[in-house]
């Protein structure tokens, strides 16, 4: 009788151990998806200022140049530029300063490495996160495999856990590689 009381108190805190990881694995999810998010967005900060960057590089310093300015939904007004030699740049908090071409080329690249840092440490960051919700899977299979599945008889969701951590870190696995 001591044996299965005992054996249902380890079950029961194997039980319990699994359904915090799983908590854990949820908490990690919720992060990476903010951090891919973010990535997201310093992606496309990065490229928009690559952009910038170049096409203030090739526009003449000294002659008018025809172009399309966009007006929304894909409708475009041919418009000319005059020659440019200063630009406005929005430094934030509806702050606009005017700067010469070549301060404006420097703003724009110091910027550029910003957002490279930034996309660097955002890589890292979801590298670690995937990394600790396999380790959270492997954690969860171990426990299951140890409790020879009787975790899973008392309320269902042992095997659910382990279903759930696993395909939590398939799906970081799969966001990792693009």
């Amino acid at each position: 009788m001591t044996d299965e009381l005992r054996n249902q108190q380890q079950a029961a805190s194997i039980e319990q151990k699994i359904n915090e990881l799983v908590q854990q694995s949820r908490v990690l999810e919720a992060y990476m998806n903010d951090n891919i998010s973010r990535e997201a967005t310093v992606t496309r900060l990065l490229e928009e200022a690559r952009l910038a960057s170049n096409a203030i590089q090739n526009v003449p310093a000294n002659s008018e140049v025809e172009t399309f300015m966009p007006v929304g939904i894909g409708v475009y007004i041919k418009a000319l530029v005059p020659p440019v030699k200063k630009l406005l740049i929005n430094i934030g908090a509806d702050v606009t300063i005017e700067k010469s071409k070549e301060d404006a080329i420097n703003y724009i690249e110091s910027k550029i490495k910003e957002f490279e840092v930034a996309l660097r440490q955002l890589v890292s960051q979801k590298e670690q996160i995937s990394m600790r919700m396999e380790q959270i899977q492997r954690q969860v299979n171990q426990m299951l495999q140890k409790g020879g599945g009787s975790a899973t008889g008392t309320s269902g969701d042992g095997s659910h856990a382990s279903h759930h951590t696993q395909q939590h870190s398939h799906d970081a696995g799969q966001q990792h590689t693009h």
